[in-house]
Order: C-alpha cells, then structure tokens, then sequence
C-alpha cells in the first residue's frame, strides 16, 4: 500500500491514507430497515434482517449516496465494517421505503397510481424550505420560477424524513388541489440522468 498521498483528518487525531482499504468497499454486504435516524445528530441506526447487533448509519455515508435523510422503516443494503466500536455502515448500495401501505393517505394523491407518477419526468430541484414538524415546505424546480409544494408524506413515500434548505433533489411533479406539488422526490443524481 501507498502511503502518499497522506491527508490530516480534521480532528488532527491521526494521519489518513486516502488509498487506505478503509475506503474501499471491502465489508460484507448487509440489507436492513431503519430503526432510526436524525439528520441533526449526524447519524442512525439499521436493525439488520438476520439478526445481530445494530448498525451505525453516519451521515457522511448517506451524503455518499446521494441523500440527506433516510425514513424509519425503509430497507437498506450496504457494506459494513467492523469498528471498535462496533458495525458501521460503509456504502449504501440501495435503498427502498417502506410499503406505503402502512403511510397515511394524502387526499391530493387518492387517485395517482404508480403509472401515473413513472410518465411525470424527473426534474432537478432545490429546497427553498422544509419544516419538519409543520410536515410540509418549498421548492423550486430549475428554470422554472413556480413553487412546488412538498409534502412530508411524499417524503416518506420516497424514503426521506427531512429536507435541508438548498439542498438539491430530484422530483417529479404533478399538479394538486391547490397548485403543483411534489409526487416523488429522490437524489439529485437521478434528475441529471434524465
């Protein structure tokens, strides 16, 4: 192993090596739910479907694949590796909400089927404001100068809790019962691929 290039983690514990196996995906493959995870503490935690000790969800790792939050309930399959202080997820490979079966309806969405939501484009856009706990905000798709309405329950559907202002998303938009509104909303990435 190389040990150039050498980069200083910001803590100034140690020195990291960016070619360091740490950094590849060498941990074995895992599928769980969320049993937790809050965007403000920087972390969760996965219940694993085998059974065993929990594993830490980092928000650095989430960052990696695209997504600032991740719903409770939803499945996720990752590599993870042992840490002293225990199993911490080290990629995410996919992620899936949790059956909407189980989610509260929303009287905008009665009707839309998910044929309906697949012939809606996905498009890039940004957070304009999200509050959690007033369970709805703001966005606005590029190039466009309309809000589009967002709606904790479509967060959940996607597999999000939370929404950061600015932060870049993809979503497909159809319109409601009082202007356009969010359907479906997943990481930036997939609305750059369209």
């Amino acid at each position: 192993m190389t040990t150039d290039p050498v980069a200083v983690d910001r803590l100034g514990e140690r020195d990291i090596d960016v070619n360091d196996t740490a950094y590849e995906d060498n941990g074995p493959t895992v599928t769980g739910k969320v049993k937790w995870f809050d965007p403000g503490k920087g972390f969760g935690f996965v219940v694993r479907n085998a059974g065993g000790p929990d594993v830490l969800l980092h928000a650095n790792v989430l960052r990696n694949f695209g997504q600032g939050s991740v719903v409770e309930g939803a499945t996720i399959e990752m590599t993870v590796v042992t840490t002293p202080r225990g199993f911490q997820a080290e990629r995410i490979i996919s992620i899936t909400p949790p059956d909407h079966a189980t989610l509260v309806p929303l009287a905008d969405m009665e009707d839309v089927t998910a044929e309906d939501i697949a012939r809606c484009p996905l498009q890039p856009a940004r957070i304009k404001w999200f509050d959690k706990a007033k369970g709805f905000g703001f966005a606005n798709v590029f190039g466009q100068d309309d809000d589009i309405f967002v709606h904790i329950e479509v967060l959940r559907r996607s597999g999000l809790a939370d929404l950061a202002t600015g932060e870049a998303v993809a979503m497909r938009v159809m319109p409601g019962k009082r202007g356009r509104m969010a359907i479906e909303v997943t990481m930036w990435d997939a609305g750059l691929m369209q």
